[in-house]
């Protein structure tokens, strides 16, 4: 609102230039501050690859409360903006200060050279195994801005008597990092060194079985979820206390590790490898999401499509009008969902997944089968068929989902709310006029997911498990060698 032009290629240009700028500075930042130290002075590397991350984190802190808040009620340019301002200063101040570093100038050449050398293609093999077992905790750790929000959702919000939101949630990860980071610096890691040496190595491992157990809570949590319990938000804030305990000895460790590990030459090259682990562990995350979806129906607005018997003129064919798949179930859809609202209406939330699945177990399908009710959150729900195949969780499924419109007095102060008044732009519905219902009502014909709730986290618990057991042979076979500034 208030730029001309597609849409896409604003937000692509935007989001290619960060990404220009985050893997400039990035793995150059890492190296720049392992390069104040040198041999006589290594023995701080731990503390300050600490510190720095530390530093980063108070920024998150800041940044996770404020940006959402800005905007939410003044908007897209404030929130953009404030933090482009807050980057040129930054760059001021670091320009200012330059000449207070040591600089370890560009290789040139040399770079190349000691990079396809026989000792810098050993360190990076060496090192592209430990990245990948840390792809996989980032597999697990980035769904905190994703799957564990959806889970907040169905959760009791209550923290200390306020009600959060279920995105304010990931505010935990930042705070804990500043409170942790000491503890761990200054604690844990000198009591434990008395005992045992405590090598990156087996912190690494300590952090995968660590990530392993958080994920374990998260999924007792969702456990409770599905059999229509509403439990507590501090559930998911005892798993980020023990994520993030994972993150300090898995990210700050293996930033320090793969800064030492790396050749002199290339270390910057290395810092970016170890950057890419990330990028892994998403597309994990994501090759996963992909494969666990039902294939959808592909349906054309008015026109009639052959059902499961692939004929056409017969009782199971599929019809798409105004965005409703009119199909056999979809009058007794209606009336189950109409018993949903009332439901709503009158204990002002929706029936959990097991007592919606109690209610509708009288109703069946026209091909025999019960209807499946599931809560997905406090506003959503779904109601499926399993369709004219029988089967649960394939694209013949038929189905509704029903969400619950906030219209309440704050959500219509927002800025977006007041700048579609302004702009005369109304929401769009499916079947609902929004204007007269508080429900919104979707429908579908296949395009779910196989793997969902409980059974979705454990299998990434036991993918995180696995991953563990597996880096014990390689943390012991691993024989490091450390190349500092000197």
């Amino acid at each position: 609102m208030g730029i001309t032009g597609s849409v896409e290629i604003w937000l692509l240009a935007g989001l290619g230039l960060i990404a220009l700028g985050a893997g400039g500075i990035k793995p150059c930042v890492s190296a720049h501050v392992g390069d104040q130290f040198g041999v006589k002075n290594q023995h701080l590397l731990t503390k300050i690859f600490n510190i720095f991350y530390l530093s980063i984190n108070v920024g998150a802190v800041i940044s996770n409360l404020a940006i959402p808040w800005i905007l939410k009620w003044y908007g897209p340019h404030l929130a953009f903006g404030l933090p482009g301002l807050l980057m040129v200063i930054a760059t001021i101040t670091f320009w200012i200060g330059r000449n207070k570093f040591i600089h370890i100038p560009a290789h040139g050449s040399s770079f190349i050279k000691e990079l396809f050398s026989r000792e810098g293609l050993t360190a990076i093999g060496k090192l592209i195994p430990l990245f990948l077992f840390v792809a996989i905790f980032w597999c697990l750790f980035d769904q905190t801005s994703s799957s564990l929000v959806f889970q907040a959702e169905k959760m009791d919000l209550h923290v200390f008597g306020i009600k959060v939101l279920p995105s304010q949630i990931q505010a935990a990860n930042p705070f804990l990092i500043l409170v942790l980071i000491p503890i761990f610096t200054w604690g844990i890691y000198p009591a434990i060194n008395k005992i045992t040496p405590l090598t990156p190595l087996k912190k690494v491992g300590t952090g995968l079985f660590i990530m392993a157990i958080s994920f374990a809570i998260i999924s007792l949590a969702q456990e409770a979820i599905d059999r229509g319990e509403t439990p507590s938000i501090w559930w998911q804030l005892l798993a980020y206390l023990i994520f993030t305990s994972a993150e300090i000895l898995i990210s700050i460790v293996c930033l320090e590790f793969a800064y030492t590990q790396a050749p002199r030459k290339i270390k910057s090259f290395v810092m970016a490898i170890f950057l890419v682990a990330v990028t892994v562990g998403n597309l994990i995350t994501g090759v996963i999401n992909i494969y666990i979806q039902i294939p959808e129906l592909a349906l054309t607005v008015n026109e009639n499509h052959a059902g499961y018997d692939k004929k056409l003129g017969t009782a199971d064919d599929l019809i798409l009008y105004e965005e409703k798949i009119q199909s056999p179930v979809t009058d007794i859809m209606e009336n189950s969902a109409a018993t949903i609202k009332m439901i709503h209406a009158s204990k002002k939330e929706l029936p959990t997944t097991a007592a919606g699945n109690k209610a509708f177990s009288s109703v069946l399908d026209p091909w025999g089968n019960a209807l499946r009710y599931t809560q997905i959150s406090s506003t959503k729900a779904r109601l499926s068929s399993n369709g004219p195949d029988k089967k649960a969780k394939t694209q013949w499924d038929l189905g509704i989902i029903i969400e619950v419109n906030d219209d309440s007095e704050s959500e219509q102060n927002t800025w977006l709310a007041k700048e579609k008044r302004k702009r005369n732009i109304s929401d769009d519905s499916n079947s609902v006029d929004m204007t007269k219902s508080p429900y919104k009502v979707t429908y579908y014909a296949g395009g779910q997911t196989s793997l969902e709730g409980a059974a979705y986290f454990w299998f990434f618990t036991k993918l995180m498990l696995i991953t563990a057991v597996i880096f014990i042979p390689f943390s012991i076979f691993y024989k490091p060698k450390s190349y500092l500034q000197e």
